[in-house]
């Protein structure tokens, strides 16, 4: 059974989908993102856990309320879902941004949380505010571009993300299944189905400068699978090996790949996620 519902939470809509019965899984996302980025894993980790993808506040479908938000705000906005939805503990997956709002959530509310898989994420964000400002001015830029030409938009976008001879794969096989899950023109339109806009970028902005975990990871006592990318460049492996390292009860798994290895090596990840699970 799979729904796309709206939970009304701390004054906003949370737009959310739950797929397959068993163990609550609940799946969060990056920055400027929305549910769908797990495109690679919704499906296939519900055929044994009930999984649940929600567009963080600004993103997606749910509301976007034009303010700053805190990293606390994206915490509560968990804490009033799983309250909304009577789960009273879940293992969590986190993704880029979505893995530093779970490292916050399972400091603050630890007996909410089973078992914790970070991917692709960092204790600290080590840009200053000028290099953040560069990134998101980039990210604006995309959708300035997103909205005339969503392909180029979206190919642009994907360096950095997934490795070139990736790239180079989707451009010439737009219509092929990748992983017998997606094709490239799935991944094309999606990324234009209500898109982060430049004032969301920016209203998420102020949570990536307040996270900072680096001295509290050592009371993290949560089983914790840490899944890093040999070749990341927006999260460098270097500092999950750092929270590896910190984290007592964690195992650490490297894939060969950049930022978007979730969907570019969607069965492999998901194996990893599985096998912990």
């Amino acid at each position: 059974m799979m729904s796309e519902s709206f939970a009304k939470i701390n004054d906003i809509n949370l737009c959310y989908e739950m797929r397959g019965k068993g163990e609550p899984l609940f799946l969060i996302h990056g920055f400027g993102s929305k549910k769908e980025v797990f495109i690679g894993q919704f499906q296939a980790l519900a055929k044994k856990y009930k999984v649940i993808r929600f567009d963080n506040r600004g993103s997606g479908k749910s509301d976007r309320p034009d303010m700053p938000y805190s990293m606390d705000m994206f915490v509560e906005d968990i804490k009033a879902l799983m309250d909304y939805l009577n789960i009273k503990k879940a293992h969590f997956l986190g993704y880029s941004l979505g893995g530093m709002i779970v490292q916050n959530f399972v400091l603050k509310y630890p007996e909410r949380v089973n078992k914790l898989i970070l991917i692709n994420t960092v204790p600290k964000v080590e840009y200053g505010d000028a290099e953040i400002k560069q990134y998101i001015d980039s990210k604006i830029a995309n959708y300035e571009l997103k909205l005339k030409d969503p392909a180029r938009a979206f190919f642009e976008g994907a360096e950095g993300g997934y490795t070139p001879n990736f790239i180079e794969y989707m451009k010439n096989n737009r219509s092929k299944k990748i992983h017998d899950m997606f094709t490239a023109n799935d991944l094309i339109r999606e990324s234009s189905i209500n898109p982060t806009r430049p004032q969301d970028y920016l209203n998420q902005a102020p949570a990536l400068r307040q996270h900072d975990v680096i001295d509290k990871l050592s009371s993290i006592k949560n089983e914790t699978l840490i899944i890093c990318a040999s070749d990341d460049m927006v999260t460098p492996k270097q500092l999950s090996k750092f929270m590896h390292g910190k984290i007592q009860n964690s195992r650490l798994a490297e894939i060969e790949g950049m930022h978007s290895t979730p969907k570019e090596k969607a069965p492999e990840v998901n194996n990893i996620i599985l096998n912990f699970l």
